[in-house]
């Protein structure tokens, strides 16, 4: 979960997936002789062009996907180290809001509940 401090306050990266057309943070999926730290840390910069640094790590969170495949995704506080933001092509759009707003935008309530938990270790 990518995170800033914003004028008023934290703020988080949230991204539009065109495909599913759902706002979620960005993730993905590991590579064959990968760490999750480091698919992480891929993961986000394909996606959003930013080359993050990680720091603590948040809850992970499990679902069932379309096709009923059981899911796990490990999540880290992030913070941009350089790079634009910018987008691949799962990605159509992202903004960078307050906790608040992002939580009203989120399309997952497992999504919400690990932005509560970022909002308490921030």
């Amino acid at each position: 979960m990518v995170v800033r401090a914003g004028s008023e306050g934290p703020e988080v990266l949230l991204v539009h997936r065109q495909e599913y057309d759902d706002w979620t943070f960005p993730k993905g999926k590991l590579e064959r002789g990968e760490t999750e730290e480091e698919c992480a840390l891929r993961e986000v910069e394909e996606e959003t062009g930013l080359r993050c640094t990680l720091g603590r790590e948040l809850e992970s969170t499990t679902y069932r996907d379309a096709k009923g495949r059981r899911k796990r995704v490990r999540y880290w506080l992030m913070e941009v180290e350089s790079g634009e933001l910018g987008f691949d092509h799962e990605i159509d759009n992202a903004l960078w809001l307050a906790f608040d707003a992002a939580a009203g935008m989120l399309s997952y309530p497992r999504d919400t509940g690990l932005l509560d938990e970022a909002r308490v270790r921030l």
